[in-house]
C-alpha cells in the first residue's frame, strides 16, 4: 500500500509563457474546432475534458488501470515534471513547520490532537527523509481525462460514466469549465501541459499511478448484462481471470502462432471445451488425431478420414439448400480449387477451360443441371469426371485424366473416390486425419472444410459455430488451400461462425498477402513461445515491443500473450485447466500412458474382484 503525499494544487504561474492554441493545431488538426463552456466540437464529434484534483490517501500498484479498461473513447493524459531535490527539500521543510505550529497551536489551546495533521505530519517526515538519503524524489503530476462522443446524449453519459469510475478510485474530478480547448490540449500527445492542475507525488506514489503494470482486459458482458466469454487462464502479472468472448468482437475468428510444444493446441482444446458449454457448436479438422478424445468425451461425432469405408465425396451439393441460380456453379468453382491442391500445382489457363467443360458434362451425365429441381439426384464422383475427361478426346483433357488415376482407380481410390459415407451433423464434429498419407492431407483438409461449410451455411437453426483448423500451414502452404480460407474468414460472420487458425510455422502465414490478410481479419490473436529465428518477423507483423519480445522467448508451456485485433488491449495470461480438464484434452505422451495404466490397472481389479496392496501386489 503506498501514501500519497497530501500537498496543495499548485497554480498557474504567471510567469509562465502564454501557449497560442493556433500554433499548435496548425501542423495537423481537426477540420474545424468550436468552443462551448465545457465542451469542444471537435470535427464531426463532441469532446470535454475532466480534470483530477483530488486523490485517495492509500493506493495500489496499478489502481488506475479500471480507467484504461473503459469500453468507450477515453484519452488519458499523465503529465510528469520532476522537482529538484533542493528545491523538494526546502518544500517539505516549510510543510513540516506548517504541520507542527499547527499542532503546537492546537495543544496550547487544549485541543485534542487532529488525526489528519498526525498522519501528514509522520508522512512528510518520513519523506523528508527518505529525499536526504537519496531514495525517492517528488513530482509534480496532473492527470487528464477526454471523453470523446457521437453527440450530446451520449458525451453527457460517457462523462458520467467516467466519473463514475474516477470516484469509485476515491478521485475527485471536475470539469474545464471556460477551459475546454486547453484541456483538450493537455491530453493530445504534445508533452504540454496547458491546465497545470497538479500535484505533488513522490517516487512510490508514482509508480503506484502507472496503469501499465497489470493490464486486464475489458469485462466482457452479454445483452442482459451478464458476464459472458470463458476463462482462458490467469493474468500472468496480478493472477486475475481472464475471461474472453470470441463473439462479442467485431469477427469471431482467431490466429494462434506459437513453436511446437509450446501449448497452442492445449489452449485450443481448452476454449473449444469451454465454449460448448455455451451451446456453442464446433467443428474440427485435426491432422494428428488430437481432438478424438475430446469429441468421444463429449458425446460428439469423429470423422477418420482414410479408415476403411470412411469418405467424403467433392461433388456433393448441400442438403436442403434454398433454390439458388448460382449454386452448382460455386460447385464447380470449388471443384477447380480442389482439383489444384490435389493435383499439387496451378492448372494454367487451357486446363481450367477443359475441366469446367468436364466436370459440367460429368453433372449432365448424372442430370444435375442449373435447375434446382434436380440438385436431390445422386452426385457423380472422381472417376465419373475422369471418364469424362477420357471421353473428350482432348490431348489435356487426356492428360488430367492421367494425372487423377491415383485417386480414382488407383493406390488413393478409396479417399476421393466414390458417395460420402460420413454424417456432419452434431454439435461437435472432428475430421481426423492422422491415418492419411502427408501427401493427400492438404486437399483431405480442403475437402473438409467444404463439409463444414456447407453444413454451416445452410442449416436449419442458426446458432453459435466455431470451426478450428488444427496445423493449418499444411493448407495455407497452397495458394489455393489459402485462397479458401480467406474467403471463409472474410463472410463467416455473416453465419455467426467464427474461424480458429492453429499453426506452428509463422512463415506459411505471415510471408504472403493472403497469410497476412487472414491475421487482419482476426479479432482475437494469440501468440505463445516463439523460437528465436521467428521473432523478428512475429514482433513486425504484431507491432510488438521490446517487453513483449522478451515475454514470447522465454514464455513457458502455456504462457501466452493475447492480443486484440484493434490493439487497444494486450494481456499476457497463463493458461489453466481444472483436473477433470486436463485428462480429455492433454497429449502428453507420459500422461497418456500412465492414464492407460490406470485405466488398466482398475480393469484388472475389478476383473478379479481383488485390491492391490501398497506394492501393487494383488
Amino acid at each position: 500500500m503506498t501514501h500519497l503525499l497530501p500537498g496543495r494544487r499548485r497554480p498557474h504561474p504567471s510567469s509562465d509563457t502564454a501557449i497560442d492554441s493556433a500554433t499548435l493545431l496548425d501542423a495537423a488538426g481537426p477540420e474545424s474546432i468550436e468552443v462551448h463552456a465545457r465542451a469542444l466540437a471537435i470535427g464531426a464529434h463532441l469532446a470535454t475534458t475532466l480534470v483530477v484534483t483530488g486523490y485517495p490517501a492509500e493506493v495500489t500498484p496499478g489502481w488506475l488501470s479500471p480507467l484504461l479498461n473503459f469500453p468507450g473513447h477515453l484519452d488519458i493524459a499523465l503529465h510528469i515534471e520532476p522537482v529538484p531535490n533542493p528545491v523538494a527539500a526546502e518544500g517539505l521543510k516549510k510543510q513540516r513547520a506548517r504541520l507542527e505550529s499547527g499542532r503546537r497551536a492546537r495543544y496550547d489551546k487544549g485541543n485534542l490532537d487532529d488525526p489528519d495533521t498526525e498522519a501528514a505530519a509522520a508522512d512528510a517526515a518520513e519523506l523528508a527523509y527518505r529525499i536526504a538519503r537519496g531514495e525517492g524524489k517528488l513530482f509534480h503530476v496532473a492527470l487528464y481525462l477526454t471523453v470523446h462522443a457521437a453527440d450530446e446524449e451520449s458525451l453527457a453519459e460517457q462523462a458520467a460514466a467516467v466519473r463514475a469510475i474516477a470516484e469509485s478510485l476515491l478521485m475527485s474530478v471536475a470539469p474545464t469549465t471556460y477551459r475546454a480547448l486547453p484541456g483538450w490540449l493537455a491530453s493530445l500527445p504534445l508533452g504540454i501541459d496547458t491546465l497545470k492542475t497538479r500535484r505533488t507525488f513522490d517516487t512510490a506514489a508514482l509508480a503506484a499511478c502507472f496503469p501499465f503494470i497489470s493490464p486486464d482486459l475489458p469485462a466482457a458482458t452479454g445483452t442482459d448484462g451478464e458476464a459472458a466469454g470463458v476463462l482462458y487462464g490467469l493474468n500472468a502479472v496480478s493472477g486475475a481471470p481472464v475471461l474472453w468472448d470470441r463473439f462479442a468482437q467485431d469477427n469471431y475468428n482467431s490466429i494462434t502462432l506459437a513453436r511446437s510444444g509450446a501449448g497452442k493446441s492445449y489452449l485450443a482444446k481448452l476454449e473449444l471445451l469451454r465454449l460448448l458449454f455455451t451451446s456453442v457448436t464446433a467443428s474440427v479438422i485435426d491432422p494428428e488425431d488430437e481432438y478424438v478424445r475430446l469429441a468421444e468425451t463429449v458425446g460428439g461425432t469423429v470423422i477418420a478420414l482414410g479408415a476403411d469405408g470412411v469418405r467424403l465425396n467433392p461433388f456433393d451439393l448441400p442438403a436442403g439448400a434454398e433454390p439458388e441460380q448460382d449454386l452448382l456453379t460455386r460447385r464447380v468453382l470449388f471443384l477447380h480449387t480442389f482439383l489444384a491442391v490435389l493435383l499439387g500445382t496451378d492448372l494454367a489457363a487451357a486446363e481450367k477451360a477443359v475441366l469446367d467443360r468436364a466436370i459440367l458434362a460429368t453433372y449432365a451425365r448424372s442430370g444435375i443441371t442449373a435447375d434446382a429441381r434436380t440438385w436431390t439426384r445422386t452426385p457423380p464422383t472422381l472417376a465419373d469426371l475422369a471418364t469424362v475427361l477420357t471421353d473428350d478426346g482432348d490431348q489435356t483433357a487426356t492428360d488430367l485424366a492421367d494425372r487423377l488415376a491415383p485417386y480414382t482407380t488407383g493406390s488413393h481410390a478409396g479417399l476421393f473416390n466414390g458417395p460420402s459415407t460420413a454424417t456432419t451433423s452434431s454439435h461437435l464434429v472432428v475430421y481426423a486425419l492422422r491415418q492419411l498419407p502427408e501427401e493427400v492431407k492438404a486437399p483431405a483438409m480442403l475437402l473438409a472444410l467444404d463439409a463444414i461449410w456447407r453444413q454451416v451455411a445452410h442449416r436449419a437453426q442458426q446458432g453459435r459455430h466455431l470451426v478450428v483448423v488444427d496445423e493449418a500451414w499444411l493448407l495455407m502452404r497452397e495458394e489455393a488451400g489459402a485462397r479458401f480460407l480467406f474467403r471463409m474468414a472474410k463472410v463467416d460472420r455473416k453465419y455467426w461462425t467464427g474461424l480458429a487458425l492453429i499453426t506452428q510455422d509463422a512463415d506459411d502465414v505471415l510471408a504472403s498477402p493472403l497469410g497476412r490478410a487472414i491475421v487482419s481479419n482476426a479479432a482475437t490473436q494469440i501468440l505463445l513461445r516463439q523460437a528465436p529465428q521467428a521473432i523478428e518477423t512475429i514482433s513486425d507483423s504484431f507491432h510488438l515491443c521490446q517487453g513483449e519480445r522478451e515475454f514470447l522467448l522465454s514464455a513457458s508451456r502455456g504462457e501466452a500473450l493475447l492480443l486484440t485485433g484493434d490493439r487497444r488491449h494486450k494481456v499476457a495470461l497463463i493458461s489453466v485447466a481444472a483436473p477433470g480438464e486436463h485428462d480429455v484434452i492433454t497429449t502428453d505422451p507420459g500422461e497418456l500412458a500412465a492414464q492407460l495404466l490406470d485405466r488398466d490397472l482398475d480393469s484388472d481389479d475389478s476383473y478379479t474382484g481383488e485390491s492391490l496392496d501398497d506394492e501393487g501386489w494383488a
